[in-house]
C-alpha cells in the first residue's frame, strides 16, 4: 500500500514519488529460503480429506486458543478449540503449585474432549496443549529450573543449549505438554525492557548461534524418527519481530529502525530456527514503526510465510490481536487476515471463535484464508504424529515424573550456573574462598529460591513462592553450606548479616525482586533507587574488617558502581534457577584449598557506566560502557579493578519506584498527606512526633522488623494519601493484571460507614473503592497482603495515564489500621472484588 507525496524539484517541476505505509517490509531484501522438511504428498492428502469433512464450525474453532483458566474440557466437547494454552499464572484446578499428575490428568481430559466425535457430530482432532517453558518446565513443582536465557548468553556455548532445550522437552512431555512457547530470539537493544532477561545477548550473532541447537534440543532433528515425538516438543520462535528493539525499551512499543535493521539484527535468529525446522511461530505485541506486528501482512505473509518459506503456523502473544487497528478483544478477525494462523484468545476465544466464524460465513474473509490456517495446524499436529499418538499419558516419557529435577538434568543445569557466572571485581584475591575457614552467608536473596529464579517460575511473576515450593531445588546460600560443612569449616547464615563471631569472609547475595513482561520495565539502570539495604549492609561488613564478596542475582546490567567499590570481589550470578550449588563450585575451594572451577562467563550485554546509558551495545558510535562486551576476569589471570565513579548520572532521588511504602518510609521523593475532613492538608514523611495528632496519629510498629511499619490511628473522618514525585502513568500496569497492592493489618476496624480506598489523578480526577465490607470481615491483629485490581480503579473513573496519588484511605474516626507495604504487583493473598462489573 502506497499514498501519493508531492515534492518540489530545483527546476520548479513536480514529480509523485511513492511514499510506504508505516511498516512495509520489502520481501526481496529479505533472505530466501525453504522448509527444510520434505513435501509430504501423503500428509497433505490427509489433510485435504480432513478439511473436506470439516465444518465451517470445526474450521473457526481450529485457529483459536484458549487459556486452561477460562475454558473447561466440557466447553472443548462444544467449541472445537485447536489449542489450549496454560498461561503463566494458570494451573490445573488454579492451584499455582499443582502436582505433575494433576497436569497429565488434565492434558489427558482435554484430549479426550478433543477427540468426542458425539457420534460423528465432529471429526476427531486432537488439541495441542502449550505452555511457556522458558527457562526449563517452570510450570511446575519441582522441574529442573535452568538459569534465565540471560545468564545462557554469558556461556557462549551452544551446545549446552540444545542439551538444556532437550531436558526441558522431557520434562514437558512427562506430564503430558506437547508444546512450548519456547526460545525467545529477541535481541534486546535497550536493557530498560522488561524482558531484557529473556534475552541470550544483545548481539545478534550470539542469537544466531543458539536459535539452531535450541530449536532441535526440543523438537528432533528433521527426519529423524523422533523429530516432534518422545521426548521432544513443539518449539515457537519468538516474538516475531524486534521485541526487543522498542524506543526506550518499552514493553509492547514501537520499534522505531530501519529495515536493515529489523532483518540484520532482530531477525538474526530465525533463519536458522527455520532451517533447524521449527514448527510455530509467536508474533510480537509490539510495532514496527507504528505498525503493530499482529496486523503486519507483509511481514507474517510476504516476508515469513513466503520468501522464508515457513510452513509451521503462527501464533500470536496473549490477546495480542485486541490492540491491532480494527481489532478489539472480541473480535481477532484483523489479525486473522494478516496472517496469524492461531489466535492466542485465553479469556476471550468464545468471542474471537465467534468473530472468524461470522467472516467466514458472511464471506468477508479472504477466500480460501480459513483452509490456509487450518492446513497450517493440521499439517503441525500430523508431523507431531498427534493423530495417532493416543491420549497424552500413554505418549513417550509421559508419567515418568522422575525426570522433573532428574540428577542428570540438575547436572546440566548446575553446569550451565558455573559457566554463566561473570566475575567483574578480586581484589586481593578474595576468591575461591577456603571453605574450611568460617565463612557468613548474607543478603535478602542468600537463602530464597523465589529471587534466585526470578519470573515465570511457578506464576507469571514468579512472586508469591514458598521454600517448600521448590523440592529440587537448593539456594545459593545451602550449598555454600553444604560445601563448606563436607570441607570442615563452619557457615552462617544470616540475611541481615548478624554473626556470633567474626567471619573470615562473607558472601552477600543480593538483587532484583521478581518480575516479568512490562512490570520489569525500567525508566534508567538503576538498582532499587532509594533503597540502599544491600549497600549498606556491604559497607558495613566491610567496615568490620571482613573481606566481602558481592553475588549479584539480576535479569540486566544494572549502574552498581557503589556495590562494586564496597566489595573486594564482584560477581554477576543473572538468574541461575535451582542449582545454587553451582555458584557455590566456582566460589569456593576444594577439601584439599584447590581451584574447583574456574570463572567461564562473559558479559552477553554492556555493563553501563551510568544509569543514563541507555541504549548501549557493542558497536554502537560512542560506545564506552564501564564493562564492555566479553568482559569477564578469571583465577587464571588475575586483575585489579581500581574505584570506580559513583556519579550515577542523575540525582537517583527523582525517581519512582513501583514499590513506594516499605521498611518504614516513604520511597525517595513520596510523601503522605493528612488531611482532616473539612481541614487543612499536612505533610507527613516520618512517624515519630505524630502520636499526639488531632487528626490522624501515626507511630511505628513492627511487622518482620523493628519498626518497619506505620499504625494510622484516625481521630476524627480524614484521609490518608500517598503522594508520588510526577504523575505516574499505568495505562500498560493497567492492561494486564497488576494490582494496587497493602500489606496491612487492621487493628480496629471502622464503626460507622463511609471507609474508601481512593486514587487520585490530577484535579478533580479520583476513583473510589469501597473497603467497608472488606475492614468488617478483615481478621483483627494479622498481616495480610491485599489487592485491588487497577482494571477495577480504572473502571471507577481513574485516567490512569496520570496517577497522582496511587493510594489513599479515607476512615471514619476510630478506625486502626498498620501499614508494612505499599507497591503495585500480582501477588496478593486476597483479592477484593471490583464493586463495578
Amino acid at each position: 500500500m502506497v499514498a501519493a507525496l508531492a515534492i518540489s524539484l530545483p527546476l520548479g517541476m513536480a514529480c509523485v514519488v511513492a511514499q510506504e505505509a508505516p511498516g512495509t517490509a520489502h520481501p526481496e531484501q529479505w533472505p530466501a529460503m525453504r522448509s527444510p522438511l520434505k513435501a509430504d504428498p501423503k500428509l497433505e492428502a490427509r489433510i485435504d480429506a480432513l478439511l473436506a469433512k470439516m465444518s465451517v464450525e470445526e474450521k473457526a474453532a481450529q485457529v483459536v486458543q484458549g487459556d486452561i483458566a477460562s475454558i473447561t474440557p466440557a466447553d472443548l466437547k462444544t467449541y472445537r478449540l485447536g489449542s489450549i494454552l496454560a498461561g503463566g499464572s494458570s494451573d490445573p484446578g488454579g492451584q499455582y503449585n499443582a502436582p505433575a499428575k494433576a497436569w497429565l490428568d488434565l492434558a489427558d481430559d482435554f484430549y479426550a474432549a478433543s477427540m468426542d466425535t458425539s457420534g460423528g457430530k465432529y471429526n476427531a482432532i486432537p488439541v495441542i496443549f502449550g505452555v511457556d517453558a522458558v527457562h526449563g518446565h517452570n510450570n511446575v513443582v519441582g522441574a529442573t529450573l535452568f538459569p534465565h536465557n540471560i545468564g545462557l548468553g554469558a556461556t557462549h556455548d551452544p551446545a549446552l543449549m540444545g542439551q538444556i532445550a532437550q531436558a526441558t522437552a522431557a520434562e514437558m512431555r512427562a506430564t503430558g505438554i506437547d508444546w512450548t512457547f519456547a526460545p525467545t530470539l529477541a535481541v534486546p537493544q535497550d536493557d530498560r525492557w522488561g524482558r531484557t532477561y529473556e534475552g541470550y545477548s544483545e548481539n545478534p550473532e550470539v542469537v544466531r548461534s543458539y536459535a539452531g541447537p535450541l530449536i532441535q534440543g526440543l523438537q528432533g532433528r528433521p527426519g529423524s524418527t523422533d523429530f516432534l515425538k518422545g521426548a521432544h516438543v513443539v518449539a515457537t520462535a519468538k516474538h516475531f519481530l524486534a521485541d526487543g528493539g522498542t524506543h526506550e525499551g518499552r514493553d509492547q512499543g514501537d520499534a522505531r529502525i530501519d529495515e536493515a535493521t529489523l532483518r540484520d539484527v532482530h531477525d538474526a535468529g530465525y533463519p536458522p530456527a527455520l532451517k533447524a525446522g521449527v514448527q510455530a511461530v509467536m508474533v510480537s505485541f509490539s510495532s514496527w514503526n507504528g505498525a503493530k506486528m499482529s496486523s503486519n501482512a507483509t511481514l507474517l505473509e510476504a516476508v515469513l510465510k513466503k520468501r522464508m518459506g515457513f510452513d509451521g503456523f503462527v501464533v500470536s502473544d496473549w490477546n495480542g490481536h485486541a490492540s491491532v487497528p480494527g481489532g478489539s478483544r472480541e473480535n481477532c478477525v484483523p489479525s486473522f487476515v494478516a496472517g496469524v494462523d492461531m489466535i492466542m484468545a485465553p479469556d476471550t476465544w468464545k468471542g474471537c471463535y465467534e468473530h472468524i466464524l461470522a467472516a467466514e460465513n458472511n464471506h468477508t474473509l479472504p477466500a480460501g484464508r480459513l483452509d490456509e490456517a487450518v492446513r497450517r495446524i493440521l499439517r503441525v499436529k500430523l508431523r507431531a504424529g498427534m493423530f495417532e499418538a493416543g491420549k497424552p499419558s500413554t505418549r513417550g516419557v509421559a508419567g515418568k515424573f522422575e525426570l522433573l529435577g532428574s540428577p542428570a538434568h540438575r547436572a546440566i543445569a548446575r553446569r550451565a550456573v558455573r559457566e554463566s557466572l561473570v566475575l567483574m571485581k578480586n581484589n586481593g584475591g578474595v576468591l575461591p574462598l577456603d571453605p574450611r575457614k568460617k565463612l557468613l552467608i548474607a543478603g535478602d536473596a542468600a537463602d530464597d529460591m523465589m529471587l534466585q529464579s526470578g519470573g515465570w517460575t511457578l506464576s507469571w511473576q514468579g512472586t508469591g513462592l514458598k521454600p517448600e515450593d521448590f523440592p529440587n531445588a537448593q539456594t545459593i546460600g545451602a550449598a555454600l553450606r553444604e560445601q563448606v560443612g563436607k570441607a570442615g569449616g563452619s557457615a552462617e547464615l544470616s540475611a541481615e548479616g548478624k554473626y556470633t563471631s567474626k567471619p573470615d569472609a562473607a558472601v552477600v547475595i543480593f538483587g532484583e525482586t521478581p518480575y516479568a513482561e512490562f512490570q520489569g520495565d525500567l525508566k534508567v539502570l538503576a538498582y532499587r533507587p532509594g533503597d540502599d539495604r544491600d549497600l549498606k549492609l556491604l559497607k558495613k561488613l566491610k567496615a568490620e574488617g571482613i573481606p566481602v564478596v558481592a553475588v549479584f542475582l539480576s535479569g540486566r546490567p544494572l549502574w552498581m558502581n557503589r556495590e562494586i567499590n564496597a566489595a573486594d570481589a564482584f560477581v554477576a550470578a543473572w538468574l541461575p534457577g535451582s542449582e545454587g550449588g553451582g555458584v557455590a563450585d566456582v566460589l569456593l575451594r576444594d577439601a584439599a584449598g584447590k581451584v574447583q572451577h574456574d570463572f567461564r562467563g562473559t558479559l552477553s550485554y554492556s555493563w553501563p557506566r551510568t544509569v543514563m546509558q541507555s541504549p548501549l551495545n557493542v558497536g554502537q558510535a560512542g560506545y564506552d560502557p564501564q564493562f564492555a562486551y566479553g568482559y569477564g576476569l578469571t583465577y587464571a589471570k588475575p586483575q585489579t579493578v581500581a574505584a570506580l565513579s559513583e556519579d550515577a548520572g542523575m540525582d537517583l532521588s527523582t525517581l519512582g519506584s513501583q514499590t513506594f511504602f516499605s521498611r518504614g518510609a516513604p520511597a525517595t521523593g513520596w510523601t503522605v498527606r493528612v488531611q482532616p475532613k473539612g481541614g487543612q492538608p499536612r505533610m507527613v514523611s516520618q512517624p515519630s512526633g505524630q502520636k499526639y495528632a488531632t487528626d490522624v496519629a501515626i507511630v511505628p510498629v513492627d511487622n518482620k522488623a523493628q519498626e518497619d511499619s506505620w499504625r494510622f490511628s484516625w481521630k476524627r473522618d480524614a484521609d490518608v494519601a500517598f503522594i508520588a514525585p510526577r504523575p505516574q502513568d499505568l495505562v500498560r500496569e493497567t492492561n494486564g493484571d497488576v494490582l494496587l497492592l497493602m500489606t496491612m493489618r487492621v487493628d480496629t476496624a471502622p464503626k460507622g460507614k463511609g471507609a474508601e480506598l481512593f486514587v487520585e489523578c490530577g484535579e478533580g480526577c479520583s476513583a473510589r473503592f469501597p473497603l467497608d465490607a472488606a475492614l468488617a470481615s478483615a481478621p483483627r491483629g494479622t498481616w495480610g497482603r491485599v489487592g485491588v485490581p487497577l482494571k477495577c480503579l480504572a473502571s471507577l473513573g481513574a485516567q490512569m495515564g496520570n496517577i497522582s496519588a496511587p493510594f489513599g484511605l479515607r476512615m471514619p474516626a476510630g478506625t486502626e489500621v498498620s501499614l508494612s507495604e505499599v507497591a503495585f504487583g500480582t501477588d496478593a493473598q486476597h483479592v477484593l472484588p471490583c464493586p463495578v462489573k
